[in-house]
């Protein structure tokens, strides 16, 4: 019988991946549509090799997918993580993640 993994340990999982700052850049990138990797590099900044880690642990954990395009590599949210109609947010299933712009003043 085949283990049964709970909402919340999927979201924990999830998040989990997030956690890491250039994984959430990388996830804001692709929020505006299809990349390679060589537009992600320039956008971000980073090494190519550390680049491609973050993209191998976000493609292993589902948030997005790669397809080839001839030489390059497109990556894009995958299908199950949707962006949120109102906002600048994704929605991951088990909870909504809003990449809001504004800092919030106390």
């Amino acid at each position: 019988m085949a283990k049964r993994i709970d909402t919340a340990t999927f979201c924990a999982s999830l998040l989990k991946t997030l956690a890491d700052e250039t994984r959430l850049h990388v996830v804001r990138q692709l929020m505006d549509g299809p990349r390679c990797v060589g537009d992600l590099n320039e956008a971000l900044g980073i090494e190519q090799s550390l680049l491609s880690h973050h993209l191998r642990v976000l493609r292993e954990a589902g948030i997005l997918t790669s397809e080839r395009d001839g030489k390059r590599v497109l990556y894009r949210l995958a299908p199950g993580v949707e962006r949120a109609r109102s906002a600048r947010a994704i929605d991951l299933g088990c909870c909504l993640i809003s990449f809001d712009d504004r800092r919030r003043r106390r």
